[in-house]
């Protein structure tokens, strides 16, 4: 099954404050795709066509990413994933993040509870986690300083250092994986202007609520990612009450690009076991 994934196949959520954009694809119980900051919904290319082959997949850009409106007026992530869980009727739903959208996950299960099915949280933590790894904290100083001084390419090079992580270089991941990252980061770069306020309303409560999320959390990593955000995110899947982590060998934070079909086989075992569960439970 071949999905396209280009900005025709794209529909618009008419939200309180702009368009937000998304992808409808497949059949069957929903699965919802966030992707991680500063890139939008193909950060998902490989999962989509393995995944709507058996479910419902929504694959949104989120606010201020990709074809999204930017925001003019405090917002939170989990209110416009909300509202487009309920303009879908797609509730309750998986919900499957990569770092931000990761923590888009968890925030929304913590919120709107009557909407998640199931969080899968790959590279990530809690919305309300700070780095404290002296590697990501540089590479996020020089990020700002990039940005600051209206240097584009200097930025866009510091932010792909995240894609093979400390231990390797750019010429360790190939060529296409590490071209994607960079078209989806200027895209959406390209949509905001210097100083422009920051309209993002964080949640600052989260980690004490965890035990609160009542669903199945699985929780992926790669296993060269930076080490405090892996600890923190397996943390996160103890403090749930049916959480479970796993590892990708050989990856850092884009498991999902670096080992697409080892990803899918793990997603794709988690949704059917979810779904074998609820079978069970209906006899």
């Amino acid at each position: 099954m071949v999905v396209m994934t280009g900005a025709s196949d794209l529909r618009c959520f008419p939200s309180a404050d702009g368009d937000l954009a998304y992808l409808d694809t497949g059949s069957g119980d929903p699965v919802v795709l966030l992707h991680s900051g500063f890139v939008d919904h193909r950060l998902f290319r490989d999962q989509i066509p393995a995944l709507s082959a058996e479910y419902r997949v929504i694959a949104p850009d989120v606010r201020g990413h990709g074809s999204s409106a930017n925001a003019t007026r405090p917002f939170r992530w989990a209110d416009d994933l909300a509202g487009l869980l309920r303009h879908l009727d797609a509730g309750p739903a998986v919900l499957v993040g990569v770092s931000m959208g990761g923590a888009i996950a968890v925030d929304t299960a913590l919120e709107y509870p009557e909407l998640v099915r199931a969080v899968v949280a790959c590279s990530s933590a809690t919305s309300d986690f700070a780095y404290t790894d002296p590697w990501v904290r540089r590479v996020q100083a020089d990020q700002a300083a990039a940005l600051a001084a209206g240097d584009v390419d200097g930025w866009l090079a510091a932010f792909l250092r995240f894609v093979p992580g400390e231990r390797r270089t750019t010429d360790d991941i190939a060529p296409d994986v590490v071209r994607r990252v960079r078209d989806m980061a200027l895209r959406t770069l390209s949509k905001h202007a210097p100083g422009e306020v920051d309209h993002h309303v964080p949640m600052t409560d989260v980690r004490p609520r965890l035990p609160r999320i009542d669903v199945p959390v699985l929780v992926v990593n790669g296993a060269l990612d930076a080490p405090d955000l892996v600890a923190e995110s397996e943390r996160l899947a103890r403090t749930v009450p049916h959480g479970r982590a796993v590892t990708v060998e050989g990856t850092a934070h884009y498991p999902n690009l670096e080992r697409p079909e080892e990803l899918n086989e793990i997603l794709l075992g988690f949704l059917r076991g979810l779904q074998r569960r609820a079978s069970t439970e209906c006899r």
